[in-house]
């Protein structure tokens, strides 16, 4: 099998870098993870690009033509596929269109619905019953892309933010890389 080199993108704390690493490293498992790029210089996830030798960029997202530098880092380490973890940027059209059907994103909910931020606060609001993730090809339009898994569950009355916020981390981590083997199963 010839696995797919990848950059993954992350803004924070990295755990769904931290299960997509140590995934990469089964025999099997479709990619190769090749370059982390972060656009926060303190984000946690960092660490783990460090402890296992990934090479990683930080990236001013203030300075104009930003994204014209990533795509040349990527066109540098022959990346060919791209899972967004967290990452808290928006992607140009451009940008999308240069990877097209080749980047994925991981989301805090059920999509279609509570696209964008503060989805938990949202649904707590919403008095929501089921939760979860969804992972989804990037288009130009936020968080609705094609859906590649979605994992569910309910919401306990006694739930929390936070611990909604830990149920959905650990479907997270059984959904990305679900989702990555489903597209290199149907290539």
């Amino acid at each position: 099998m010839v696995r797919k080199n990848t950059s993954i993108f992350i803004s924070g704390t990295g755990s769904n870098l931290n299960n997509l690493i140590k995934k990469s490293r089964e025999y099997n498992f479709p990619i190769n993870i090749k370059l982390v790029i972060s656009n926060s210089y303190d984000a946690k996830g960092l660490n783990f690009a460090k402890k296992n030798s990934i090479p990683f960029l930080i990236i001013n997202t203030k300075k104009r033509n930003y994204e014209n530098y990533i795509l040349l880092q990527l066109k540098k380490y022959n990346i060919s596929f791209i899972c967004l973890a967290g990452f808290m940027k928006v992607l140009s059209k451009k940008f999308i269109y240069s990877f097209q059907n080749k980047i994925i994103n991981i989301h805090p909910s059920i999509l279609p619905k509570f696209k964008g931020l503060n989805t938990y606060s949202r649904m707590m609001e919403n008095k929501e019953k089921i939760a979860g993730c969804s992972v989804h090809y990037v288009t130009e339009k936020l968080d609705s892309g094609k859906i590649i898994v979605k994992k569910k569950f309910y919401i306990n009355e006694k739930d929390t933010e936070e611990i909604m916020k830990k149920k959905t981390q650990k479907l997270e981590y059984k959904a990305f890389p679900e989702a990555i083997i489903k597209i290199f199963r149907n290539i």
